[in-house]
């Protein structure tokens, strides 16, 4: 690091001053974007019947899905080229614009002057505006804490604004939850005066420390990588809604168009950044292997991690939650609550085993902690439907510390084991290997939940309904519909008894006392516990072999070497 010398050591002062204004900026920076990814999430019911739209219409399911997926398919994408952005321009410079598109989009979020499927349209345009804010924020911060910290530090200091992010995701869910009980558009008010602060904060106290190094943008190897991993986050997106008589529609010639002509535009990728002179990224960055075997865990532990807040979610709001006396209303910011456990053990266990490991070494945290992640899977498939709340609070702040003990020394590693001048495109690729996993863990483990509902909930579904006094066509019309819309019913707090019934008018032609049994808050959850239980073992378990998988990759990483520009600090 190069400074003018100054009498008495203030030169030395204001570095070591500047490193935790770095750290304090840039995990506030994480926090906000990562909480976005999941307030809305938990919000999704009032920001429906705020702008006057059913989810549940003809055609209207892309507007859920795309509300869900599209900031996470954004964020993947993107995070490489604006990483090797930072690394050409400034890794400040982009991180601070990310801070003004953020709050820009926030404002016009919160604004939303229409209704109906437009005004889901001006939701979804304006979260992908806010998606590009969120990736440069997370495509340069990691970098930018890399520079600032020496290598004795260095695991600590990722290790808060790590867990500042993973902490944001869920600490997302009860604040759309309180937010969106008050007036939906709160959920995007409250990012403005964060956002406000934090730009001024960032534009006065950040300063470029490392050397940029102009060079070429390569186009060829931008817009190849982006195209194909959209096009297959995209297919995996359609992959998971009905198509045409089928459950889910990885048969349909869109998606399987997606899926292939992505894997081949990231083949021509491969073989771009092989031939240019500049490339966007240094494939040869993969050969280190402690940059390759910390990547690989990272994209396995997201892919566990994110099917199970999704899973979660379902699992209290759909059942738990009213077998235990809550409104289908009410679920989804009470959900956000018992899942607090889960966030106290990422915030518990992140910056202690952050600063540990700067001690003793990344490998033992990283692969122990991905461990107890494993074992807190396998716990959960244990555990009956109908679960005792303190067997669930400890398997899922279990599962929490061991994210917390594997993420800070994961990310310490990786962004160690590479050299300085390419410590942005270094993270960026670290961040869409992460975030890649969460759009694909949606998308493997929903699958994998519908497949398990498919072949036993239809049968439930219609002998529960006929014993109700549900006309033998209407159950059996009922029973058919694609377990999707049951699933997503739950997860947006609306009985599903209502979407399966209501627009046929069959509930109102039932006599009062099976109508109430119908809608009332204990029916939907007996019938579908077995199927769902069925589904979420398959999930669980599959989750559970993810995390032993990531344990091998952390384990087989080896004791990182410092690099030649560590030497000197």
């Amino acid at each position: 690091m190069r400074v003018v010398p100054e009498p008495g050591g203030v030169a030395a002062e204001r570095s070591d001053r500047y490193k935790w204004v770095a750290l304090s900026n840039t995990s506030l920076g994480m926090f906000m974007a990562t909480v976005d990814a999941s307030i809305v999430i938990i919000s999704m019911p009032a920001i429906f019947r705020g702008i006057h739209l059913d989810p549940f219409a003809p055609g209207n399911i892309t507007y859920l899905l795309w509300m869900i997926m599209g900031y996470l398919l954004v964020t993947a994408v993107l995070v490489v080229t604006l990483g090797r952005l930072g690394d050409i321009v400034g890794r400040v410079r982009i991180y601070n614009l990310g801070f003004v598109v953020f709050t820009l989009a926030s404002v016009a979020l919160s604004f939303d002057p229409m209704r109906g499927s437009s005004g889901a349209l001006w939701l979804i345009g304006w979260r992908v505006v806010q998606a590009l804010g969120g990736s440069m924020l997370m495509a340069n911060s990691a970098a930018i804490l890399t520079d600032a910290f020496p290598a004795r530090q260095r695991g600590m200091a990722l290790g808060i604004n790590q867990i500042s992010a993973l902490s944001g995701q869920f600490i997302g869910l009860v604040l759309g939850g309180l937010l969106s009980a008050w007036d939906w558009r709160a959920v995007f008010w409250v990012n403005v005066p964060v956002g406000v602060f934090g730009t001024i904060w960032a534009y006065r106290s950040l300063r470029e420390i490392s050397a940029r190094r102009p060079a070429r943008i390569d186009w060829w190897g931008n817009v190849t990588f982006a195209l194909g991993c959209g096009m297959i986050l995209v297919a995996i997106t359609y992959g998971i809604q009905p198509y045409g008589g089928h459950t889910m529609g990885w048969s349909s010639p869109k998606v399987l168009t997606g899926l292939i002509g992505g894997a081949a535009l990231l083949i021509v990728f491969g073989i771009v950044e092989t031939r240019v002179a500049q490339p966007m990224f240094q494939l040869r960055l993969f050969r280190n292997r402690h940059f390759a075997a910390g990547n690989a865990a990272s994209l396995l532990a997201s892919v566990a991690r994110g099917g199970l807040q999704f899973m979660l979610i379902i699992w209290l709001q759909g059942i738990w939650l009213p077998l235990h006396g809550y409104d289908f209303e009410d679920a989804p910011l009470w959900a956000g609550i018992f899942l607090l456990p889960l966030t106290a053990g990422f915030l518990i266990a992140g910056p202690l085993s952050g600063a540990l490991s700067d001690r003793f070494g990344v490998r033992w945290f990283t692969t122990g902690g991905l461990l107890v992640f494993g074992a807190s899977f396998v716990g959960l498939l244990l555990l009956p439907i109908d679960f005792p709340y303190w067997a669930f609070a400890l398997l899922v702040m279990c599962n929490g510390i061991g994210s917390g003990m594997f993420s800070a020394p994961n990310t310490s590693a990786i962004m160690s084991s590479v050299p300085a001048e390419h410590r942005g495109a270094a993270s960026g690729m670290r961040s869409t290997f992460q975030n890649s996993g969460m759009s694909l863990s949606i998308g493997v483990f929903f699958s994998l939940l519908i497949v398990g509902l498919a072949n036993r909930l239809p049968g439930a579904l219609e002998a529960g309904l006929r014993g109700q006094g549900v006309p033998a066509g209407a159950a059996h019309h009922a029973a058919s519909l694609p377990p999707v819309s049951t699933v997503f019913s739950a997860f947006l707090g609306i009985n599903p008894v209502q979407t399966l019934l209501g627009p046929s008018g069959t509930l109102d032609r039932l006599p009062a006392h099976n109508r109430s049994v119908l809608t009332g808050k204990e029916f939907f959850p007996h019938l579908i516990s077995a199927p769902f239980h069925h589904g979420l073992v398959i999930v669980f378990a599959t989750a559970a072999v993810m995390a032993l998988l990531a344990a091998t990759a952390s384990a087989l990483r080896g004791t990182p070497k410092p690099t030649a520009s560590e030497t000197a600090r």
